[in-house]
This record gives structure tokens, sequence and C-alpha cells, in this order.
């Protein structure tokens, strides 16, 4: 899309002799409006000054709107900005029909009317984003269409058939029933909008003929990238991998690479690391509108992968912050809530969860859309109460004979149910669970691979034991192959068929693309299954030592597996019978705790503390080898019962800093006595 205040500023004002006292307030509103940006904030005031010299002209009107759509936030506001410039548009199809349809290689013919054709896809554009905004699909489409109708031989702002192409994939998932432009399944739907794609290349390589002398060589290179831009994102989707990169190659070093949906392109391959990399270049590239940013949302997601769900928390927590309740803000609540849950913060998981559920999300140039969303929210809800059942156990090693505790359980087991019941009453009305849930890593997934697992874990075992392998042979993506590998084994296991599920997962630790950096989630889950298959199997000695392995690469997810760690403790001296207390309780929860060191376990070291009524109590925790596992960390206390627990879980590096922030609140505290 053109630069409008630079595209303006190619028009030289001249004053023709007015025949007319209108003609004569329209030159004077020309004038004025030169080196006026509509994007500014002068906009407001020159439209209320446009319109008191001439309201029936479509400038003042274009202005209102223009100022309107930029401080818009949520439905209304996007529908107040339409109204104004929809009549732009009507005003400038009643005055200036003539200047409209004008289509000639003769820049002399082509000067004139130039501005007005300019002008009319600036309005269209803006208006067709208000109504994408408003998800009016049909206002959009109706819109375009009209558009469409003067045949410009340049679309300037609006890439009409492009844009015909984004409202067709966007509501990909319906039908002619509810929008009448779309086909009646997403393959039609797709082959629509590859179709307006292709009609948009064959448009510019046609106008070229009439704009050859007007602008400058090589525009239509710049048009084509929009095509290019467009193609990419549907053969992502489409899983067309080579055609994606293709079209991605095309763009590079153009000036408008899509350092964004690149790195998610890259992060369906599997190629994590890539989409870190370009997660920041999009970082870099950041526009500063108002709307979901993804590389924000996705690297919380990395950040999971890599076993740092800390890091994704401050990134999260920075972003809403700083832009408050804004489009975006439900989104980046989920995100917290996900983040939270990886941390072990089950707590505050479902705070924020319930934070996104009440916030009304505006979904603003993006393909993700409400029932995206409200799939994330209520995945997260479920994955919270399996959870929430585990901590039972955990807390309470001797769960299987206290009445209160099972009462507990049984609620929370009902709980989960109705979850279930909830989510696959959702889920079973979507029309692309094939290509989004059931095809690990999709550019339309708004949840982790991992989260798929607690949707589909208790159900038709059969059903997804036929699809996962076929999945795993026919996939082209081969770092991906391993997660349905994974997925495979898990579902032996649901069949105690241990001996095949074990030697599916002793060949994943055996492959050579796994990422020991950014696939520790993955490494975690392969241990996790390794356990319970040789405990299964009778092989206590494997079990521990995967157990072990698997503490070393995401200690914040044992708690909730149902396993009974091994830690050997070393305690400081303990100051009073309140301190007794608290290791107590902590021994109380379900932690193996062992002297032997033949059997595999990190080592615990307690520490408490007292200064005047402040208690404290410091931890740490080291693997065999001597590396830290969790940071030397303190917190203060008041009750040993309450102590103990909150000690047993972060002893599981679950709450309490990242070892950047730890550091950056060390540094800052120091800077501040240093000054002092």
């Amino acid at each position: 899309m053109m630069n409008n205040t630079d595209a303006w500023a190619q028009i030289p004002v001249t004053t023709p002799q007015p025949v007319s006292p209108r003609a004569q307030k329209r030159y004077e509103i020309d004038a004025k409006r030169t080196g006026t940006d509509p994007n500014s904030e002068d906009a407001l005031p020159r439209s209320r000054e446009f319109l008191r010299i001439d309201s029936t002209y479509y400038v003042g009107w274009m202005y209102e709107g223009m100022y309107k759509f930029n401080h818009a936030a949520d439905y209304l506001g996007f529908k107040n900005a339409s109204v104004p410039l929809a009549r732009s548009l009507q005003t400038l199809e009643r005055d200036y029909r003539k200047e409209l349809a004008t289509r000639t290689p003769d820049l002399a013919t082509f000067f004139p009317v130039f501005k007005y054709q300019l002008d009319y896809t600036m309005v269209a554009y803006y208006l067709l984003q208000c109504y994408m905004n408003m998800e009016d699909a049909e206002q959009a489409n109706a819109l375009l269409r009209r558009a469409l109708k003067w045949n410009f031989q340049r679309d300037f702002y609006l890439d009409v058939y492009n844009y015909l192409a984004w409202n067709v994939h966007r509501n990909r998932f319906y039908t002619s029933k509810k929008f009448s432009f779309l086909k009646n399944s997403i393959d039609e739907n797709e082959a629509l909008a590859n179709r307006f794609l292709d009609s948009g290349y064959r448009r510019i390589i046609k106008n070229a003929a009439f704009n050859a002398h007007i602008f400058q060589p090589g525009y239509e290179k710049q048009d084509k990238m929009s095509v290019y831009h467009y193609k990419s994102i549907l053969c992502s989707y489409n899983f067309s991998i080579d055609s994606a990169a293709y079209y991605f190659d095309l763009m590079r070093g153009s000036g408008v690479f899509p350092h964004n949906n690149y790195a998610t392109f890259r992060m369906i391959c599997g190629d994590f690391r890539e989409a870190e990399k370009e997660y920041q270049e999009a970082a870099a590239q950041e526009s500063g509108d108002k709307r979901l940013k993804e590389y924000i949302y996705y690297s919380s997601v990395l950040d999971i992968y890599k076993a740092q769900p800390k890091q994704g928390i401050e990134l999260l927590k920075a972003m809403i912050q700083a832009n408050g309740s804004t489009p975006g803000f439900g989104w980046y609540n989920i995100g917290l809530a996900r983040s939270m849950f990886y941390d072990g913060q089950m707590e505050e998981s479902r705070r924020y969860i319930t934070k996104a559920e009440q916030f009304k999300e505006v979904h603003i140039g993006t393909t993700l859309g409400q029932s995206h969303y409200d799939f994330s929210i209520q995945l997260n809800k479920l994955m919270n109460k399996e959870t929430e059942f585990e901590m039972k156990r955990f807390e309470n090693a001797n769960w299987w004979y206290n009445p209160s505790v099972l009462g507990d359980m049984a609620q929370l087991k009902a709980e989960k149910f109705l979850q279930q019941f909830l989510i696959i009453n959702q889920f079973a009305q979507n029309p692309e669970r094939d290509r989004v849930v059931y095809k690990l890593f999709s550019t339309e997934s708004t949840v982790t691979w991992d989260e798929i697992w607690y949707l589909i874990r208790d159900f038709s075992t059969h059903f997804f034991l036929d699809k996962f392998e076929k999945q795993s042979q026919t996939d082209k993506r081969k770092y991906i192959r391993k997660y349905y590998d994974l997925f495979v084994a898990r579902l032996y296991m649901k069949q105690s068929n241990y001996k095949k599920a074990k030697d599916m997962l002793d060949n994943i630790l055996r492959s050579p693309d796994t990422d020991l950096e950014f696939e520790k989630l993955f490494i975690a889950r392969v241990f996790e299954a390794e356990v319970t298959c040789n405990q299964e199997l009778k092989n206590e000695r494997a079990a521990n030592e995967f157990m072990y392995r698997m503490y070393q690469e995401y200690p914040q997810l044992l708690p909730y597996t149902g396993f009974k760690p091994n830690m050997n403790l070393h305690v400081g001296p303990v100051n009073d019978k309140e301190d007794a207390l608290v290791l107590d309780r902590l021994k109380k929860c379900n932690i193996n705790w062992v002297t032997d060191r033949a059997i595999a376990a990190p080592d615990v070291y307690v520490n408490f503390y007292r200064k005047g009524k402040t208690k404290t109590i410091e931890y740490t925790v080291v693997d065999a080898s001597g590396n830290t596992i969790v940071e030397k960390q303190s917190f203060s206390w008041q009750k040993p019962d309450e102590a103990g627990v909150a000690l047993a879980y972060r002893l599981f590096n679950i709450g309490g800093k990242s070892a950047e922030a730890e550091e950056t609140e060390t540094k800052d505290t120091k800077a501040g006595k240093e000054n002092s």
C-alpha cells in the first residue's frame, strides 16, 4: 500500500480560475489539505473546517472518517468511523464519475484524474478495514465489488483482488448460507481465494500497458509483492511448504518482507530457532497500530517450548501494561494464562484466563477469529481442571486414604468431565479441526501441540491412533514427524501396549532432528512417557533415571504428572518448632526423599532465617553434576502449613523469578545502594 502523504505530495497544487462559488470552496479545501496528513491528530479539526467550508465535498468526510478510524479500538468505534467514510465515498462517486472511470496511457489525460482515483482507493481502504474489524464480511465484499467496477488502472491503496481473497480466506470455515460470496467447503473457499489472487496478478500485467509511461519503471514489481504476500499466507495455511517458501523468497529483500508471517511459517515447519529470530525482526518492524501483535503471542509459545515460561510471562505482562485494554488484550491474557500454566502457577493461570474470557476481543488484521479465541480459552480451562486434580495428589502423599482430599478430587473429576463435554461439543462443529488441531503445527493454531494432547487424551484412542500414524508417515515436514510419533506412542500406552510404546520413544530419543535448546518441552514429554513405560515394565532404575532427566529439562511439569519424584534434602539449622512444622508439611507432599546416591535425584538445599518478625526460607536445587536447576531464592512466610506447600512447588521452579529478572533486580538493588 502506498504512503498517502508521499502520494499526495506528488500532486502539485494548481488553482484554476473558479467557475462557481462551490468550485472556489473546493479549491480552497484542496489548498489547505496540502501538507496536512489525514492520519495526523490535525485531521479532526481540519475535517470540521473543510465541512464548514463545503459539506458536499468528499474531503471533509474523508478526514473525519480517517481520524475516527485511527482512534477506534472496538466495534462501536469502527462503526462510527464507517459513517463519514461511506459518505465520502458516496460523494466521490456522485461528483466525479467521469474522473473515476478514466483509463489512459497518456500522462496529460491521467494527471487531472489521478487525485480522485487515489483518494477513492484510500477512502475505500479505510472503510473496508472498518467493515472487517466489525466482522461484517458481507459489506466488505460488496464494497470490494463496488470498487472493482471502476476498473482503475492502478489500485494504489486498495488491492481489490487481494482483499477479495483475504475476505474469503478469513471466513473460509463458513459457507454460502452465512455469507453469499463464499463456497460450501474450506477447500472450495481456498480455491476461490487463490483464483482471486491469480486475477490480481493478471490485472497488474494487463494494466502495465496503461501505466508504463506514467509511473516509474519497475513499479509493478512492488504491486506484485502484495500478491506474493497473500499467496504465501494461503500456501502456509494449506501446508504447501515448497510453494510457501517460494513466495517468501520472492519477497525477500523487497522492503516489505513479512517477518511475522515468515516466523510463523518456520514455526509450523519445526524450525523454532529461525522462527524466534524472525519474530524478533517482526518486533523491529512494528508499526505501532492497535491490533494483536502476533509475534508477542507466539514468542511466548516459543519460550514455553524452551522451558522458559517465566520469560514469556514477563514479555506478556509488559505488553499488557504498555497497551492496556486495546485489541490484543484478550489474546495476551490467554498467552499469559498458558505461560503461567507451564510455569506451574495454576491459580494465576485461572485468573488470567478468566480475564480473557470476560474481555470482548476485536480481531483486527488477523485470520484468528472468535472461534479460535473461544477454543483457546476453553482448552486452557480444561488443562487447569486436569492439573487441579493432580495438585491434590502432589500436596497430599496420603491422598488415597484422606476422605477430604478424595472428596475434592471427585468434585474436580466431575468438573473436568463437564468441561470436556463443553469443549467437544464446540469442537465437533469446527470444520477446521482436521487442518488446525489434528494437523499439529498449523498457521491458524492458537494453542501448543502439547495442549492438543489434553484435548484428545481421554477420547477415542483407536480413531486418533489411526489418524496420527498416517500423519507421521505422510507429513512432509521432517522436524514435525517426531511429534506425531510421540502422540502415537502415548496412544499405544493408552492401550497398555507399553513395550511398543517404549520402542517408539527410544527411537525418538535417538533422532538427530531435535533442537536441544528449543524443544525442551518435547524432550520432557518423551521422558515423562518413558517413566510410565518403564514403571509398567518393572524397570524402576530406568524409570528413576528418566524422571531425573525430566526434572533437569522442565522441572515445572513434574508435580502434575502423578509421579513421586526423587529428591535428596539438605536442611540448614532449624530455629524452632515452626520451622520444623514447615519441614513436616513439606515431607507430606508427594516427593520421595532419598539418601541412596544410587538413585538418580537432584540435591535440595533449604535454609531458615529470622530477622525480627520476618521469617524467610532460602532454597536452591542442583543436579548431580553441580548444575543449578533452581536458582537460589527466598520467600517470607507466616503459616507453616502454607509455607511447606509453597516450598514444595518452588523446588520445581514453580513461581519465584526468572534468572534474568533476579539478576536485573540484584543489579538495581546494588545501583540503588551505590547512589544512596
